[in-house]
């Protein structure tokens, strides 16, 4: 077994160790080791965030990477549109579970539009939806459409921006 100096704690580790034994390093026999995942941003900055952040993964001292800027892309995202398993939108979230002004994902919690299995929001859509407009199968909301629920004035206001909805003539 070979033996080299950690590339954080300059202890002695062995080459092919996963984390060093004494300051918890992650892969401190590789000197260029870069971590796990990508990260990319461009160029083009607005307020000094980039118009697009990729990440995904952990860095080097093993933190996980989070994407940050106008258009955020990551397994964890905050930016004006972020695109995430985990993200913050303040104009529009698309993920797994996102906090946003609007957003489709699994779990949307929203104070505008929220299209998701759990969605919350002013017009909420969802298996699970609550807001002040709610469709859903289970609709929690002033006026609600859902097994639980029937309210003729949220079905004339969801076929009316959801033709679909509509009976045919």
């Amino acid at each position: 077994m070979t033996f080299v100096a950690c590339r954080e704690c300059q202890q002695e580790v062995s080459q092919i160790a996963r984390k060093c034994p004494h300051c918890r390093a992650p892969n401190p026999g590789r000197a260029d080791w870069q971590g796990t995942g990508r990260e990319w941003k461009s160029s083009t900055t607005i307020w000094g965030y980039p118009l697009v952040h990729i990440a995904y993964g952990r860095n080097p001292q093993g933190k996980l990477r989070v994407a940050k800027g106008v258009i955020a892309i990551g397994q964890f995202a905050i930016g004006l549109i972020a695109i995430a398993q985990f993200g913050v939108g303040f104009l529009f979230g698309f993920g797994q579970f996102m906090l946003a002004l609007s957003a489709f994902a699994q779990v949307a919690v929203t104070p505008t539009i929220g299209i998701g299995q759990l969605a919350t929001g002013y017009i909420a859509l969802g298996q699970i939806a609550l807001g002040y407009y709610a469709l859903g199968y289970y609709a929690l909301g002033i006026y609600g459409w859902g097994v639980n629920h029937r309210d003729i004035e949220a079905l004339t206001f969801f076929a009316h921006y959801l033709p679909f909805l509509r009976a045919p003539e």
